[in-house]
């Protein structure tokens, strides 16, 4: 049994990226740098760098389970992310335990798809993703191929496109969606749309002109169940982690992080300075 701890403690629940700009890592940058504890559930192994990802390796989904035990049985979890679940099998154990953890918040970035474009989510663990872990979930946070694969229709190419899908996405089951507008490259802003039970709120920033974007939707959401951990409502957690993305990646070509899509900047609001 897990001792109640003040600590604004935050599990992240998906695969590692070797490269270092996505996935656990980005996750643990992300909900320590808007100030709660990490700690993580790894389902998958990566080989990724900025260029792509060139192998993918699940892990057991016994010892995920394993993994799952040992973290609720002694961290007192406020609020849980979950990434990348790259096949049903893990996406079902995922789910039981927590529906048997029922911990207060959880967040579920639906990953399907890399910056890159290499598919991170096997085909037939769609359906299971619907059925299973996304009515459990206070918000899911799908970018628009992602809730273009959920819906199964084509993905939007405008802001009117995005909210023809909103009764369709209201349907998935969970508490809200955040459907986020950043691959409408076209548009000088970056809209999202948080479509909650009653209404929808618009969110909407100036584009940012880069190409490191690697990891925006990993720490999007893992900046949300930060800031829910830490007691703060939805649609203010929400917005709060809009505004750490667009800093992070407004910032993001401050690094020089290998040839392809890099890192946003997770620590743009400085480190230890050593005396």
């Amino acid at each position: 049994m897990a001792i109640p701890s003040k600590t604004p403690i935050t599990l992240t629940i998906a695969g590692s990226d070797s490269g270092g700009g996505a996935g656990i890592q980005a996750d643990i940058k992300a909900i320590s740098a808007t100030g709660s504890y990490a700690c993580s559930v790894i389902t998958a192994l990566t080989a990724q760098n900025t260029q792509g990802v060139s192998g993918i390796l699940a892990v057991e989904p016994g010892f995920v389970e394993q993994q799952l035990d040992s973290v609720f049985a002694d961290l007192d979890v406020k609020a849980v992310k979950v990434g990348m679940l790259s096949d049903s099998n893990i996406i079902r154990v995922v789910a039981a335990k927590l529906r048997q953890y029922q911990p207060k918040h959880l967040v579920v970035d639906p990953v399907m798809v890399a910056t890159s474009g290499d598919l991170l989510l096997q085909q037939d663990a769609i359906s299971s993703l619907k059925s299973e872990l996304l009515p459990l979930a206070d918000v899911i946070t799908p970018n628009l191929p992602e809730a273009a694969a959920l819906l199964n229709v084509a993905i939007p190419q405008s802001e009117q496109e995005m909210a023809n899908m909103i009764a369709g996405l209201r349907e998935l089951g969970s508490e809200s969606v955040l459907l986020k507008g950043g691959h409408l490259e076209q548009d000088t802003n970056s809209t999202d749309l948080l479509i909650l039970a009653d209404n929808v709120v618009r969110m909407s920033t100036p584009r940012i002109p880069t190409s490191n974007t690697h990891g925006t939707g990993c720490t999007l959401s893992s900046a949300t169940a930060s800031f829910l951990a830490q007691g703060i409502e939805l649609t203010t957690a929400v917005q709060y982690a809009k505004s750490y993305i667009t800093m992070a990646i407004s910032h993001a070509d401050e690094l020089e992080i290998g040839s392809g899509h890099g890192p946003v900047h997770h620590f743009f609001a400085g480190h230890y300075q050593p005396q």
